[in-house]
């Protein structure tokens, strides 16, 4: 069983570019998102990957991630996918002994700025960095999922 425990801050200045590691810019768009589950196609890179994850709130969840073909991917984004698309480009920058997921959201999120740290446990300690603020992985409204349905930009 594939189980993701990931916590969600707001990001609160640039200080973290010193420490980028790399970048994509990532497309991704939600084929279905049901009381129990939502389905995600993302590109970036030149891959693509199909991703199940369960809806529930908190920092842990089942999660499955499938690579796919692009050319698939590329046509299931254009025509079976709920629209507008997510569209970042996410940054891995390390802080301590742990690799972050800043993403900066274009389009209709354009402004927001979401760091993400996937850990190994619930009560696994990590270093704060200075450029995260506020815990947000409770918050319905970060989620992937929630912004192509009340994007950033209309709150």
């Amino acid at each position: 069983m594939a189980l993701e425990i990931e916590r969600k801050f707001l990001v609160i200045n640039d200080s973290w570019k010193e420490n980028v590691i790399s970048s994509s810019r990532l497309m991704q768009g939600y084929l279905t998102n049901q009381h129990k589950a939502s389905v995600r196609i993302r590109t970036g890179n030149g891959k693509a990957h199909l991703n199940i994850k369960s809806t529930t709130v908190g920092i842990k969840r089942l999660e499955f991630e499938y690579e796919i073909p692009l050319d698939d991917a590329e046509i299931m984004l254009r025509e079976i996918a709920q629209q507008p698309f997510i569209d970042k480009t996410r940054y891995l920058v390390r802080c301590g002994e742990h690799n972050w997921e800043l993403d900066l959201f274009e389009g209709e999120n354009h402004g927001l700025v979401v760091a993400e740290l996937e850990l190994k446990s619930e009560n696994e300690t990590f270093v704060m960095p200075d450029w995260a603020g506020k815990e947000v992985s409770d918050d319905v409204r970060y989620y992937n999922v929630n912004l192509i349905k009340h994007p950033y930009s209309r709150w």
